[in-house]
């Protein structure tokens, strides 16, 4: 199981990963070993504002579907349009090539109600 020191991590198990007042948001390692295989990432809420923890788009797994949850307030810009064609990414490189959405941070306060790795851990 791999816990990055460098993004902040939920108690629903989504990472976000802070790069001036934009930020990286994906499922972290243990949401994806849990969920099993990934077949389809849903997210419709591109040039929208979502509050932390509110639901940014799903996750489909063959045999769930789970909700993805904003982990500080911001303005989804982007999703990670691979994934389309490759959901499997969120898989292999949870941190990497299968990040999911790419937002403007709205308050970046609210990252420090977030775990950072070894508090994650803990959690588990």
């Amino acid at each position: 199981m791999n816990f990055p020191t460098n993004i902040k991590y939920t108690s629903e198990h989504e990472w976000i990963r802070l790069e001036g007042d934009m930020a990286y948001v994906g499922i972290t390692d243990y949401a994806q070993s849990e969920l099993g295989e990934i077949v389809f990432v849903d997210v419709d809420t591109i040039g929208e504002t979502i509050g932390q923890g509110e639901v940014f788009g799903s996750v489909e797994a063959v045999k769930t579907v789970s909700d993805l949850n904003m982990p500080v307030t911001g303005e989804v810009l982007e999703f990670n349009e691979t994934l389309n064609d490759q959901p499997e990414l969120v898989n292999n490189d949870p941190y990497g090539e299968g990040w999911m959405i790419k937002i403007r941070v709205e308050d970046a306060s609210e990252m420090d109600s977030l775990m950072d790795a070894a508090a994650y851990q803990a959690s588990l």
